[in-house]
């Protein structure tokens, strides 16, 4: 498979596959859920069906249910709470998510001067990760990209600087972590860290301080230490750097298309063609 640099890329990626792929969603009664979705069906990528009913709860239960039967391949959220959507992935009975997994959300940039595609993760449901979490966060974004095409994806654990301390204790699992990686329990990757944003991104920086680092400043994945750093590093790389963004919840029996009200009609477009890309 060719990598993936680009959603142009993505694109081509699922329009060579021709597969019959659906899509579920859940009440899209909003004009940018019903544009994104005609902008779906025009291309041809994937076969849309709507779920809609006047109780939110009852949408969401559906369309779960047309996922567990097998009738669907990708959820999205339409104009719905996401706490209702998420209960219904949730539930322990009739939910999406297998038991001892962890749901996460997985973002996707592509930023004009940075030469690939650089995933994060996670900027949407996990508010401060245990070990364990931060482990599958790991694996996650891993599995993403061997998908797309990124053989040997460079996965940085981003935090402030190259060292912890005791006010960060959650850095001390990062060595686990790489070890982790090295015994291939993430397939073949490169994970490192402690490291910063732009040593991990910058080879530049990265000589600059003297840092010695398998990533050489060529991450494609940065997971970041808590939803406070995801979040504003989303909304910066969007509003400065006017990046190009997706993004999708990960763990569940799907991809799940859980768009922002921030988000543009083009950053939801690519999120369903990063779900489909990722099937």
């Amino acid at each position: 498979m060719k990598t993936i640099r680009t959603f142009k890329d993505m694109r081509r990626l699922v329009a060579e596959a021709k597969r019959h792929l659906r899509i579920v969603a859940v009440n899209p009664h909003d004009e940018a859920s019903r544009n994104t979705l005609q902008q779906v069906a025009e291309t041809g990528i994937a076969e849309v069906i709507s779920i809609e009913d006047s109780l939110d709860e009852r949408a969401a239960q559906k369309a779960v249910a047309l996922i567990r039967r097998g009738d669907a391949d990708v959820l999205m959220k339409g104009l719905i709470g996401t706490d209702i959507l998420l209960k219904a992935i949730l539930n322990k009975v009739s939910g999406l998510l297998p038991e001892g997994s962890v749901l996460s959300h997985v973002a996707v940039a592509e930023i004009a001067s940075y030469p690939k595609l650089l995933f994060f993760s996670d900027v949407a449901v996990i508010p401060y990760p245990t070990q364990k979490q931060r482990i599958e966060e790991v694996r996650y974004t891993a599995d993403v990209c061997h998908r797309l095409g990124i053989t040997e994806p460079r996965i940085a654990l981003i935090h402030c600087a190259e060292h912890g301390g005791r006010q960060f204790p959650f850095v001390d699992g990062y060595h686990d972590i790489k070890q982790m990686a090295a015994e291939g329990c993430f397939g073949r990757c490169i994970v490192d860290g402690p490291i910063d944003v732009k040593s991990a991104c910058s080879l530049e920086a990265l000589q600059a301080k003297g840092i010695a680092s398998p990533l050489n400043g060529e991450a494609d994945v940065l997971i970041m230490p808590d939803i406070e750093a995801g979040n504003t590093f989303y909304k910066a790389m969007t509003l400065f750097a006017h990046a190009r963004t997706a993004g999708i919840l990960w763990g569940a029996q799907c991809p799940v298309v859980l768009p922002s009200r921030g988000d543009s009609a083009e950053a939801k477009f690519n999120s369903i063609l990063f779900a489909l890309a990722c099937l």
